[in-house]
């Protein structure tokens, strides 16, 4: 499908806080905010007539594609696991998910400020459903070599590296000013049914048919969502038209200079890496928790990937009601203290109810976290500069997950899960505090008061 990030993902026992920070990366649910020149010029609903109907083709072709891959994504973890029970393997195909998409990001977003972006979002899908049907006809003919396999999710991994920046920039094209966090809290709802959704039907899909089913599956879904995009209009920005624009490596260094020195731009990105990075252990290590305390049962699995699955699902609902009456910055700093207390908080119970609970509640402010971190940057980053400033956001998370679970998968099988949950939550609310009484920080929420006002969005 097209949104290949969401199959690069490591463990379908993560598919709690990971699955939906990181459909945030892999491109749907960024769709958020951005500006058209300065933030107080973005279009509002009035001036942008018909947009409802541009953005409801996207978003239905965006979830049916991201559904594709979802499918995908569990199919082949699910068959390396079973045909290999290796973790090497298993931490090969990590690098091969994640890798190629961190490289290609920053030079993607440089790429989506200077050429279309639709276009160039049609020409990696395309490029991601050849691939993927080529695996599918490997594998028909009787060839599963490991070798190709990887090839295949590394061409994924690049095709969301490539999408990523474009999208994230694409959507505030399409979306007023005044409904992107509501259309934001809308595509977190969307990606979290998916969530719930996607195991259960790669389940019976893989255990009724086979891997090559599921991947004609992705590729069909793949089409649909390029057909629908090629009938959504989207504005060319003047800088694409326009022949004199600076060299490449100038537009690259030019972006580098600017996410490092935009107080607010740093200041959100640099929090919000931390914490993807921190989240990483109660998303990853709660399901070993669980089974080391509490038993292996799959059903206990399941009931903690549902919990998550419905609270993330109701969070986004809830972010897209109440969309004008949010706090941007608030609701980043406030959400990410609540991360770290229910961290703490996992590490100490021992009572399994309470331990549902609980990663309920994670689900339930992951969309309130993520979605008001994209929507303040999309507001703030001028049009022109959104491709390299999600370009930068795409390397920062598909480095983030690795390099957490490079250091807190090996010290799970030294120290318990319990005290590791405990001291990154203790971290994180510690570096979220810090965040917000440094002179940058005090800065940082000057300025986002300034672009977007002490409250959000004008109520609609």
């Amino acid at each position: 499908g097209s949104n290949p990030s969401l199959a690069t993902k490591p463990q379908p026992s993560t598919a709690g806080v990971l699955l939906l920070l990181q459909t945030k990366e892999s491109q749907m649910d960024q769709p958020a905010s951005g500006s058209q020149n300065q933030p107080n010029e973005l279009p509002a609903s009035e001036s942008m007539p018909g947009w409802r109907k541009q953005v409801t083709v996207f978003l239905v072709g965006q979830t049916i594609t991201t559904f594709g891959s979802m499918l995908v994504q569990y199919a082949i973890l699910w068959h390396l696991t079973l045909t290999t029970k290796s973790g090497t393997i298993l931490a090969l195909a990590a690098v091969f998910g994640f890798l190629p998409q961190a490289i290609v990001s920053i030079f993607a977003g440089v790429w989506a400020d200077r050429v279309n972006r639709k276009i160039m979002i049609i020409i990696s899908d395309s490029v991601i459903t050849l691939a993927t049907l080529t695996l599918a006809l490997f594998m028909f003919s009787g060839i599963h070599d490991l070798w190709l396999i990887f090839l295949v999710m590394a061409v994924r991994s690049a095709g969301t590296g490539v999408q990523m920046p474009a999208i994230s920039a694409l959507v505030p094209q399409i979306v007023p000013k005044d409904k992107l966090l509501r259309i934001n809290g809308i595509n977190s709802s969307l990606n979290s049914s998916l969530t719930i959704l996607g195991p259960v039907v790669a389940a019976g899909l893989y255990a009724s048919f086979s891997l090559e089913a599921i991947l004609i599956v992705d590729v069909i879904t793949a089409i649909i969502g390029i057909v629908l995009l090629m009938t959504v209009s989207v504005p060319t920005l003047v800088r694409v038209a326009n022949a004199e624009k600076p060299s490449y490596f100038t537009d690259l260094k030019e972006g580098i200079s600017y996410v490092f020195t935009h107080e607010l731009v740093r200041w959100v990105i640099a929090v919000f890496g931390i914490v993807f990075l921190l989240i990483v252990a109660p998303s990853n290590l709660s399901p070993l928790m669980l089974v080391r305390n509490f038993g292996s049962e799959v059903w206990m699995l399941t009931v903690l990937e549902l919990a998550f699955g419905v609270g993330a699902l109701i969070g986004g609902a809830l972010m897209a009601i109440f969309a004008s009456k949010v706090d941007r910055l608030g609701t980043i700093i406030g959400t990410s203290i609540v991360f770290g207390v229910l961290a703490i908080g996992l590490g100490f119970t021992t009572n399994l109810v309470v331990f549902y609970v609980l990663f309920f509640i994670i689900g339930l402010i992951v969309p309130a976290f993520s979605t008001s971190a994209f929507t303040l940057l999309q507001e703030t980053v001028e049009p022109e500069r959104q491709g390299r400033v999600f370009g930068f956001v795409g390397i920062v998370m598909a480095v983030a997950m690795p390099l957490g679970m490079a250091v807190l998968g090996p010290l799970a099988d030294i120290v318990s899960v319990e005290i590791l949950l405990i001291v990154t939550g203790a971290a994180t609310v510690l570096i979220a505090v810090v965040a917000v009484l440094l002179p940058s920080g005090k800065r940082a929420i000057l300025a986002a008061h300034a672009a977007t006002g002490p409250n959000t969005t004008p109520v609609a």
